[in-house]
């Protein structure tokens, strides 16, 4: 099937996104097989708190991508049906006039829960998607919040979409979400507070330790379209920060650094779960601990050296 995906079969790529998010036991060998045509497509994040207008500005940014020629896949992570655990979606929704460009793939995977504002296989379908081909991806978040900085570990590019009176305006300079901008968007500039907003952004700016780019801070209105090419050239000027400056190595590095931590972690608990469970029972040991018989820092001690693992208490 991977030679079909890097052939540019859009039904491979659609099953095989599929088989991420299902977790289907054969993905690690197409993962590991597809790996080597990786890294080479520019990764967007766009992230803000629900109702933003994410879907809208992504769907004219995709109509000017494409008319530059470059081919670009959506990743849009929707809300989980309480039902079917799949995505709602409402972003591919938004988006609907791009689906019959063949230059264009948007994908809606449900957050299935995942704090962050991504679902925990985010990573792997932006990787199939790049390998697919696209020169350009960009990820969508579900929208949670501040803590929705899950993005910044996929993403070379970080926008983060607000919007005037939003509420309470000391919210604009809490940090943790406002943190991870690379590019600053005030969508539905034509809504009162507007400028205050903007204000407020560059206040908090200003604060801020000083860095070699300091985020841009760009008006949009995307029920319009106004504002949208200003936002596209901020990102290509950001990309070309990164390359020039060598940010872009970096950062990328990094990437590859956490995912083998992450995916040794992954399999390390796993092998150490499987060992245990084939020992004794957990509810057993979960009865002794609600009863006070042990306690968990004695408990997970004692099954490390169990199964032959010493620990930093021995």
């Amino acid at each position: 099937m991977e030679k079909k995906l890097l052939q540019g079969d859009r039904r491979a790529l659609a099953r095989l996104i599929s088989m991420v998010e299902n977790d289907d036991p054969a993905k690690t060998e197409i993962l590991k097989k597809i790996y080597p045509h990786t890294g080479n497509a520019f990764v967007v994040g766009i992230t803000g708190a629900p109702g933003t207008g994410k879907s809208s500005l992504v769907d004219h940014l995709l109509g000017l991508i494409r008319r530059q020629s470059l081919a670009v896949g959506v990743i849009a992570v929707d809300p989980s049906s309480p039902f079917s655990g799949g995505a709602i979606l409402g972003d591919r929704i938004r988006m609907q006039d791009h689906v019959m460009d063949d230059g264009i793939y948007i994908r809606s995977m449900g957050s299935r829960g995942a704090l962050g504002g991504l679902s925990r296989t985010t990573r792997e379908a932006v990787k199939i998607v790049d390998a697919f081909g696209k020169d350009i991806i960009f990820i969508e978040t579900v929208g949670v919040g501040q803590s929705e900085i899950d993005v910044v570990k996929y993403a070379d590019t970080t926008v983060l979409v607000l919007t005037p009176a939003a509420g309470d305006s000391v919210q604009t300079i809490k940090a943790g979400v406002m943190e991870i901008a690379d590019i600053f968007v005030v969508n539905k500039a034509d809504l009162p507070g507007k400028d205050r907003t903007v204000t407020e952004l560059e206040a908090m700016l200003d604060l801020s330790p000083g860095g070699d780019w300091r985020p841009p801070i760009i008006s949009t209105n995307s029920l319009e379209g106004e504002g949208v090419r200003e936002l596209w050239d901020e990102i290509s000027q950001h990309r070309l920060y990164l390359e020039e400056s060598g940010q872009l190595q970096k950062i990328r590095k990094q990437r590859a650094r956490q995912e083998f931590v992450d995916q040794l972690e992954y399999l390390v608990k796993s092998e150490v779960w499987n060992r245990i469970q084939a020992r004794v029972s957990v509810e057993d040991l979960v009865e002794d601990l609600l009863n006070r018989r042990t306690d968990p820092y004695t408990l997970a001690h004692e099954l490390l050296h169990k199964i032959g693992l010493p620990t930093s208490m021995e």
